[in-house]
């Protein structure tokens, strides 16, 4: 026998625990005065749930681009400086692209959610958004979306609405009545002549193309995302006649 058989043999390291890159964690849980919202982590990419719901990641941003870019490449040529309400902050995606074009004039962003402004302002989201905020063209407003397009005077060369998961699954009480005709209605009286209104949506909606029109809206049409299994996100597009 071996000198050194006769120590005790040293007691086996436990591994450090590994963390799934499919499990989520869950950074920030609110109840809010429309339900819960989570912000979980998954991996590398942020994850927002609503009332039990996903939302929205980080994992692409595509279709948010598109609703900026879209919205942008529709408006009248020539218009300079054009001012841009954004509807709903979510991941901020949509700020971000807004941000990074100089053409934007005034970009407003409209959410209702104080959990997903403190995310981004003081969260961790700010790794996202920290730049496009403090873009002195670029501000937020707390307040309801539906009611802020009712009361304000304001009007703006471009809506970008991505609220809920779009005209035909809303899954926060309240959020359906953007797409109603009054909605609509407040829509359009809320953009100058010849201003765009983008819609960002989960699928395609022939229906909601069809109430744009009867709304008064022209040249509506939708633009397409492919994903990697089931329908296309799209942004709807119309126009407020000049």
């Amino acid at each position: 026998m071996s000198a050194t058989s006769l120590w005790p043999a040293p007691e086996p390291t436990a591994a450090p625990p590994v963390r799934s890159a499919s499990a989520p964690v869950v950074l920030d849980r609110r109840d809010g005065p429309f339900g819960e919202v989570v912000l979980r982590e998954r991996g590398e990419h942020f994850e927002i749930i609503a009332n039990g719901c996903f939302l929205m990641d980080t994992s692409d941003g595509r279709s948010e681009r598109l609703l900026i870019d879209a919205a942008l490449a529709a408006l009248p040529a020539g218009r300079t400086g054009p001012s841009v309400l954004i509807g709903g902050l979510g991941v901020g995606f949509s700020l971000v692209r807004a941000a990074e074009e100089a053409r934007w004039g005034r970009i407003t962003v409209v959410e209702r959610e104080q959990a997903i402004v403190d995310w981004h302002r003081d969260g961790p989201l700010d790794r996202i958004s920290g730049p496009a905020l403090a873009d002195p063209r670029a501000g937020i407003l707390h307040t309801d979306l539906v009611a802020h397009l009712r009361t304000t005077t304001e009007r703006y060369d471009a809506l970008c609405l991505d609220i809920d998961n779009g005209p035909d699954w809303t899954v926060t009480e309240g959020n359906e009545s953007l797409y109603s005709p009054a909605g609509l209605a407040h829509c359009h009286d809320r953009l100058t002549p010849g201003g765009v209104l983008a819609v960002w949506s989960a699928q395609p909606s022939p229906a909601f193309e069809q109430a744009l029109r009867n709304a008064g809206f022209s040249g509506v049409r939708t633009e397409e995302v492919a994903v990697a299994r089931g329908v296309p996100d799209v942004v709807h597009l119309a126009l407020r006649a000049g």
